[in-house]
C-alpha cells in the first residue's frame, strides 16, 4: 500500500472510532438525564412516561407534609405559583433544609396515577441564606476587626 493511501486510511478508521466514541457516550448519557418540570408544566404537556427519570421542582404546599408510620417515608405536595400541584412520596432521609413553604427539587419517575416517587430530594434556599456556624462566625469577626 502507498504511504498516501496508508494515510487516508488511518484518517477513516480514526474518524469511524471517534464517531463510534461519540454515540456510545450518548446512549449512556440517554439513561442518565433527567428532565425538568415546574407542575404548571406537567399540567399543560402530561405527565413524561412512567420509564423516564425526571426532576419535579416548586415549593412544598404548607399543611401537605405528612409523615408516614415507618418514620422514613413522607408525602407532600409540590406546587408553583399556579393552582398545580404534584403529589410526592419520599422515603429516605430528607436534607435539612427540607421543610413546608420551601423551594425542593426532587428527582425520580411518575406512577401511573400521577404519584411522583422520588428518590433524591434536594432542598433549595434563597440568595440571603447562610448556615447558622456562619451566620454566627462572621458576626464576631466583624466585631474584633473593628
Amino acid at each position: 500500500m502507498k504511504p498516501k493511501n496508508q494515510r487516508l486510511a488511518l484518517l477513516v478508521l480514526a474518524l469511524v472510532a471517534v464517531a463510534a466514541a461519540v454515540l456510545l457516550g450518548m446512549q449512556g448519557m440517554r439513561d442518565q438525564a433527567a428532565f425538568f418540570y415546574a407542575p404548571a408544566d406537567v399540567a399543560r404537556k402530561g405527565r413524561p412516561p412512567a420509564e423516564q427519570a425526571v426532576r419535579i421542582g416548586g415549593m412544598v404546599r404548607p399543611g401537605s407534609l405528612r409523615r408516614h408510620a415507618d418514620g422514613v417515608t413522607i408525602s407532600f405536595l409540590v406546587g408553583d405559583e399556579t393552582a398545580h400541584t404534584i403529589p410526592v412520596r419520599f422515603r429516605g432521609i430528607t436534607p435539612d433544609l427540607f421543610r413546608e413553604n420551601s423551594g425542593v427539587v426532587a428527582e425520580g419517575r411518575f406512577r401511573a396515577d400521577g404519584l411522583f416517587v422520588a428518590s433524591e430530594i434536594l432542598a433549595k434556599h434563597d440568595e440571603n441564606y447562610m448556615p447558622p456556624r456562619a451566620a454566627g462566625q462572621g458576626q464576631h469577626k466583624s466585631e474584633s476587626l473593628e
